[in-house]
């Protein structure tokens, strides 16, 4: 099976996204222009390329966990997901929960992005599901440790 991804550059400031270390999961992603995200809101940020994924792949787009904790700036809709047959500019949604006005740089890696598979279930409708020792037990439900 064939593990390519493509990748094309549509825009003269783009970069190829970059494994920083072999062995990583994530793909850095990086912003082809600047534009100030204020405090409190969120903006779209173009990255300049446009992706040809595997077949049975997704990408998902992922925060970058320095940005997050220096300048509470995360990928909003996280992760997002870039399903196999999208041949659009990937574009990151960016939110500031921090205070202050936040400046994305040209070239600044803005997010990870990260080639999974997926797998193509059957959909069955049913009356009712089998029980488990979980049962509806939900949030906080595990306990604290």
């Amino acid at each position: 099976m064939d593990f390519t991804l493509k990748v094309q550059l549509i825009h003269e400031e783009a970069k190829m996204p970059y494994r920083a270390n072999p062995g990583d999961a994530g793909l850095d992603l990086y912003a082809v222009e600047e534009q100030v995200i204020k405090a409190g809101e969120s903006a779209l940020i173009p990255t300049g390329i446009i992706i040809e994924l595997p077949k049975g792949t997704e990408a998902q787009i992922r925060p970058r966990s320095g940005l997050a904790l220096k300048h509470s700036v995360t990928v909003l809709n996280s992760p997002g997901t870039v399903d196999e047959g999208y041949r659009g500019e990937i574009k990151i949604i960016l939110i500031n929960h921090g205070k202050k006005d936040f400046l994305v740089e040209k070239h600044m890696r803005i997010a990870q992005m990260v080639i999974a598979p997926v797998l193509q279930v059957q959909l069955e409708q049913v009356q009712e599901v089998s029980d488990s020792t979980r049962s509806e037990q939900g949030f906080g439900s595990s306990g604290k440790f």
